[in-house]
């Protein structure tokens, strides 16, 4: 059996919540252009606040979605930043 690390699972935990943000961009995308209901901003801002920024930012480039909002097209990137400052105290903590 497997021991996990701390490291282990946050990169696990990294992984999963960008790629599910990614996706979850694209579906209300998809939705957009089908005149379906949408997923609520405060819901893909929350994903990207959680830990999914770069997944989002991806996002928001390969669907080109949400790009004229500001709150998206700045925040994201500064939620982005954020976490990557976090990451690096964490790692020299």
């Amino acid at each position: 059996m497997t021991d996990f690390n701390g490291t282990t699972i946050f990169l696990i935990y990294a992984a999963i919540i960008n790629v599910v943000t990614f996706v979850i961009y694209g579906l209300d995308k998809w939705k957009a252009q089908h005149s379906k209901w949408r997923i609520p901003e405060a819901t893909l801002l929350a994903l990207a606040v959680i830990g999914g920024s770069v997944g989002a930012w991806f996002a928001m480039s390969a669907w080109r979605h949400k790009t004229q909002h500001k709150k998206f097209r700045y925040g994201v990137p500064l939620i982005a930043i954020i976490h990557f400052f976090i990451l690096l105290i964490a790692l020299n903590g």
